[in-house]
């Protein structure tokens, strides 16, 4: 466990928009030990999944689990980027990203499975070191993303979330 529990985020820290990643995420005290748990989870899931199943895609017009990957990979840099920024105190508002438009232009279907799950595995370790150097401060530190509160702790805690969300999608639909 690390030594500082950041809390769970309050109302008004968040878009409400995200509350389904703060829900799957909040019954964990120590977002910095499920990071971690998180990235292990990840790598066992997926990385001995065959060339078949890593395009598969369950339905049409639906993303290939590449193409989630490579979704989960864009999501946490952005993410980990507005913690970046609201944590050392930058006010400056923060646009929204469409996460579409990344998924078709990130072209990770073309992308090496084992370079893909490399590319999660290095996001996620550069995350989590950006958390644990993170001021106990700037945790509830709030700036503004896509014109909404946002704290770095419901940051920390949306990052587990949304990646939980998309394994059990991956799990129920996908496997």
């Amino acid at each position: 466990m690390s030594a500082f529990l950041p809390g769970v985020p309050q109302p008004g820290e968040v878009n409400p928009a995200f509350g389904k990643y703060i829900g799957k995420a909040q019954a964990f005290p120590d977002p910095i030990q499920k990071l971690t748990e998180q990235l292990n989870e990840v790598g066992t899931l997926l990385r001995p999944l065959d060339a078949q199943k890593q395009n598969h895609r369950y339905a049409p017009g639906k993303w290939s689990i590449k193409e989630v990957i490579g979704h989960l990979i864009d999501t946490e840099r952005v993410m980990a980027y507005r913690a970046l920024r609201i944590g050392r105190a930058d006010q400056t508002p923060m646009a929204s990203f469409d996460e579409n438009a990344f998924a078709a232009a990130s072209e990770a279907d073309r992308a090496d499975w084992g370079e893909l799950l490399e590319e999660f595995e290095h996001v996620r370790h550069a995350t989590i070191l950006m958390l644990r150097r993170m001021p106990e401060s700037a945790w509830a530190r709030i700036g503004t993303a896509n014109n909404a509160p946002l704290s770095v702790r419901a940051l920390a805690y949306i990052i587990i979330g949304h990646v939980t969300h998309h394994l059990e999608i991956i799990r129920e639909r996908y496997l």
